[in-house]
């Protein structure tokens, strides 16, 4: 069994900003065939700053806690600051993940990083 730490079992057992955004701004998603795991991000951006971030993930519990911390970490931040957010960021941010989930945060920063390419290549 995977020790994990009380960070990531808070956000897995009350993951925040689950959900979808209509009208999205952006819209990421990733997935990892080896392990399950999907991942969907929708962002809406106001002068240049993430206003609201929403995701649905299908996957396991560390797959959400991941998903519910990036969501946090992105918020209120501009899209410069949050593609800065590394995959590292996050699992520290979650006091650390056991080896075998470590893909799980990967996830997380790579699909919120879609969501933003996406809304820069609708805003040209």
């Amino acid at each position: 069994m995977a020790f994990y730490s009380e960070k990531v079992m808070d956000h897995f057992a009350n993951p925040r900003n689950v959900g979808e955004i209509k009208n999205a701004d952006g819209i990421g998603e990733v997935g990892n065939p080896v392990c399950g795991d999907m991942m969907t991000f929708y962002i809406k951006v106001k002068d240049n700053k993430i206003e609201d971030v929403k995701f649905k993930t299908f996957g396991c519990g560390a797959a959400i806690a991941v998903s519910s911390m990036v969501s946090e970490m992105a918020l209120g931040k501009t899209v410069d600051e949050v593609l800065k957010i590394t995959n590292d960021d996050v699992a520290k941010a979650l006091g650390g993940l056991p080896p075998n989930k470590l893909h799980c945060s990967n996830l997380g920063a790579d699909a919120l990083h879609k969501a933003i390419q996406d809304y820069k290549n609708k805003k040209k």
